[in-house]
C-alpha cells in the first residue's frame, strides 16, 4: 500500500463528547435548573415534553416548514415561551439553518412534514452528519391509527408503506425513532435527543400527527436534565500511547502540529492549543478546521492544504521529519486530489478515540483531549521548525492598487472584507472560490468562521447563515456567496429579513459555477444572470430592515461597506459584487487542476 497520507481517510468516528460542542470548543450548556414540578394533567402532553426538552438542551430557536402532519405539534412548540419558531421557505433551508445553528449553539433542530418534507430535508441532514453536528430532525408523521393498515396516504409514493422516509434517513442519522404510541413516546424522544448529543450526529424523530396534544402520565413532570456517564480513556492504553508518541516526537528534529476538523467533535481544541504552547512546534490547521484554532497563537503558520496552503506553511509541514495530525479527514478535496507530500511513517494520527503512530502501533479507547493534554507534559520543547518558518517567512503583499473606476477584482474585495473582521463578526464561506479566498482571511480573536468542506453542498450557506445568525445575534455575520450557489437557496433571505437579522451578504456575481469551471469546463457551468439586488428588494417588499446595492469598482465597494457598517448597521445588507468571470484565486486554479486529474484517473486494470 502506498505510504502517502493524502490517500488515507479518517477512521470511523465514535464521539467522545458528553454533550454537544460548538465551534469555539466550549461545551454547550444543558440547563439543570429545572425542578421536578408537577405538571397539570392537561399540560402533560408529548408536545409540551418535546418543547421543554429542546429548551433544556440549549435550543431556543427551531426551524420549520408547516405541513398538515406537523401542525398540531407546531402548536405546542409555539406555546413554549422559551422557543422561537423560525418559519423557513423550504425544508432544505430549514435543515441548513439547523446545521448553522448547531455550529454555534452545539445542537440544532428542524421540524418538517411526512415524506415530502423528510425527503426534502435529507440533503441538509446528510451534510450535518458529515460534519458531526448534533441535529434533531423532527417529522410530523401519519396518524397512529393508520399504522398497520393497508391504507394509502397522501405525501407518499402511492404504496401502503410508511417507511420510505425512515429508510432514506436511516443512512444519515445515528438514531431513528417512530413515535406512534404514547406508552413509549417519552422513552423514544429522550433516547433520540440524548443520542444526538452523545454521538454528535443528527437523529430522526417521527411523531404521529394525532399524539402531540394528548396527555399521558409519563409526561407529568418537568423533564429531568440529562446526565451522561463520562467516557474515560483506557489508562493503560493512554500511558502506552503517550510513551510511544513522546519517544517518536522527541527524536525528531523538526516536528510540527496540524489540527483537523474532528477537534470540534472531540472537544479537544483547548487541549490542542495547550500542547502547542508546551512543545513549541509550529501550528497549522487543515482547511476544514479553520476557525477551530486561534489564529493569533504565536506559532500559528496558517492553513496546510498541500499545493494551495498558506505561503510557507506547506514547506514547513512537508519538510518536517514528524507531524502530529489531530482529528484529520484526508479526502480528495482536503488532499488536493491526493497530492499531499506526506509519509505515513512520519505521522501520528490522533482521532477522537484512537491514536496511530507511524505504520504502527495503534492504541484504541483513548480520548483525544486526554492524549493531547497529557502529551504536552511529556514532550521536550522544540522550536526548530518554527524558527525555520520564521527565517523563510515573507509577509504577503497587497493587491495592486485599483485605478479609478477600474472593474473590481476579487482580491481587492477580500482585502476590504479582512478589514471588517473583529471579535464581533463571523464569516460564513460558501462552497466555491469563497473557500479559497476566505481561507486567506486572518481571523481576529473571537471571530467566528464556518464552512462545509466535507459535504460541499452548494447553497448551504444561505440557510446556514440564517441559523448561525439566529444563534448568535450579538455577532454580525458576513456571508460570502457565489451567484450559482445563491440561486439554489435564495428564498430564505426573506426569513433573515423577517426575523430582523443584521447579516452582510456579499453576493459574488461572476456568471457561473467558477469552482466547477476550474475542475472541468463546459456550457453547463454558465448560469442565467439574475437581478440579484432586485430579487432581494422583492423579498424585502417594504417589510423589515433591508438595504441592497450593486458595486462594480473599489470606490463603490468602499462606499457600500461604509454604509453597511454605518447608517445601515441594523439592517440586513445585501451587496452584489460584479466581477469578471475568470477572476479567481490562484489557489482555485491549482486546486481545480489537481482535483480534475484525480477525477479523470483511468479505471483500475481488470
Amino acid at each position: 500500500m502506498d505510504t502517502k497520507i493524502g490517500a488515507l481517510d479518517a477512521c470511523p468516528h465514535t464521539s467522545t463528547d458528553l454533550c454537544a460542542v460548538p465551534s469555539n470548543g466550549a461545551v454547550s450548556t444543558i440547563q439543570s435548573s429545572t425542578t421536578s414540578t408537577i405538571v397539570t394533567p392537561s399540560d402533560a402532553t408529548l408536545g409540551r415534553h418535546l418543547a421543554r426538552r429542546l429548551v433544556q438542551i440549549g435550543v431556543t430557536d427551531i426551524f420549520f416548514v408547516p405541513g398538515d402532519f406537523n401542525l398540531t405539534l407546531l402548536d405546542h412548540l409555539i406555546a413554549e415561551p422559551g422557543l422561537t419558531n423560525v418559519g423557513c421557505c423550504n425544508e432544505l433551508n430549514a435543515g441548513y439553518a439547523a446545521d448553522g445553528y448547531a455550529r454555534s449553539r452545539g445542537v440544532g433542530a428542524c421540524v418538517v412534514t411526512f415524506t415530502v418534507g423528510g425527503l426534502s430535508v435529507l440533503n441538509a441532514i446528510a451534510g450535518a452528519y458529515s460534519e458531526n453536528l448534533p441535529l434533531i430532525c423532527i417529522v410530523g408523521g401519519p396518524n397512529s391509527s393508520d399504522y398497520g393498515t393497508n391504507r394509502i396516504l397522501h405525501h407518499t409514493i402511492g404504496l401502503p408503506d410508511f417507511s420510505q422516509e425512515l429508510r432514506c434517513l436511516r443512512t444519515v442519522t445515528c438514531y431513528q425513532a417512530v413515535v406512534n404510541n404514547l406508552e413509549d413516546a417519552h422513552e423514544l424522544i429522550d433516547t433520540a435527543i440524548s443520542t444526538s448529543l452523545k454521538e454528535s450526529k443528527p437523529v430522526y424523530l417521527s411523531i404521529s400527527c394525532n399524539l402531540a396534544g394528548i396527555p399521558h402520565p409519563t409526561f407529568s413532570r418537568e423533564p429531568v436534565p440529562f446526565s451522561f456517564s463520562p467516557r474515560l480513556s483506557n489508562q493503560m492504553g493512554l500511558e502506552a500511547a503517550l510513551e510511544a508518541a513522546a519517544e517518536f516526537l522527541d527524536k525528531a528534529v523538526k516536528p510540527v502540529l496540524v489540527g483537523g476538523p474532528k477537534l470540534r467533535v472531540a472537544n479537544a481544541t483547548d487541549a490542542f492549543v495547550e500542547l502547542a504552547d508546551a512543545c513549541g512546534y509550529p501550528l497549522a490547521v487543515m482547511p476544514s478546521a479553520k476557525g477551530l484554532v486561534p489564529e493569533h497563537h504565536p506559532h500559528f503558520t496558517g492553513t496546510y492544504w498541500g499545493a494551495v496552503s498558506t505561503p510557507f506553511c506547506a514547506e514547513i509541514v512537508e519538510s518536517a521529519d514528524a507531524y502530529l495530525f489531530a482529528g484529520p479527514i484526508f479526502n480528495d478535496y482536503t488532499s488536493v486530489g491526493y497530492s499531499l507530500l506526506l509519509k505515513k511513517e512520519k505521522a501520528i494520527i490522533v482521532q477522537p478515540d484512537r491514536v496511530v503512530i507511524g505504520n504502527g502501533p495503534a492504541f484504541g479507547c483513548i480520548l483525544m483531549k486526554d492524549f493531547l493534554r497529557a502529551l504536552g507534559k511529556r514532550l521536550k520543547r522544540n522550536t526548530t521548525a518554527y524558527e525555520n518558518y520564521h527565517r523563510i517567512f515573507v509577509p504577503e503583499g497587497h493587491p495592486l492598487k485599483s485605478a479609478p473606476k477600474e472593474p473590481l477584482r476579487v482580491n481587492v474585495l477580500f482585502q476590504h472584507i479582512q478589514n471588517m473582521l473583529s471579535s464581533e463578526t463571523a464569516v460564513i464561506a460558501e462552497t466555491g472560490d469563497s473557500w479559497f479566498n476566505c481561507q486567506k482571511l486572518k481571523l481576529p480573536q473571537g471571530c467566528g468562521y464556518e464552512f462545509q468542506m466535507q459535504y460541499g453542498s452548494i447553497g448551504w450557506s444561505v440557510g446556514a447563515t440564517l441559523g448561525y445568525a439566529q444563534a448568535v445575534p450579538e455577532k454580525r455575520v458576513i456571508a460570502c456567496i457565489g451567484d450559482g450557489s445563491f440561486q439554489v437557496t435564495a428564498q430564505d433571505v426573506s426569513t433573515m429579513i423577517r426575523y430582523g437579522q443584521r447579516t452582510i451578504i456579499f453576493l459574488i456575481n461572476n456568471g457561473g459555477y467558477t469552482i466547477e469551471v476550474e475542475i472541468h469546463d463546459g456550457p453547463y457551468n454558465v448560469i442565467k444572470n439574475w437581478n440579484y439586488t432586485g430579487l432581494v428588494d422583492a423579498l424585502h417588499n417594504g417589510e423589515g430592515k433591508c438595504w441592497t446595492t450593486k458595486v462594480h469598482c473599489e470606490e463603490e465597494l468602499i462606499e457600500a461597506i461604509n454604509t453597511a457598517t454605518g447608517d445601515k448597521k441594523d439592517n440586513l445588507c445585501f451587496i452584489e459584487v460584479v466581477v469578471h468571470k475568470d477572476d479567481t484565486s490562484k489557489e482555485l486554479l491549482e486546486w481545480g487542476s489537481r482535483v480534475s486529474a484525480a477525477n479523470s484517473r483511468p479505471p483500475n486494470p481488470q
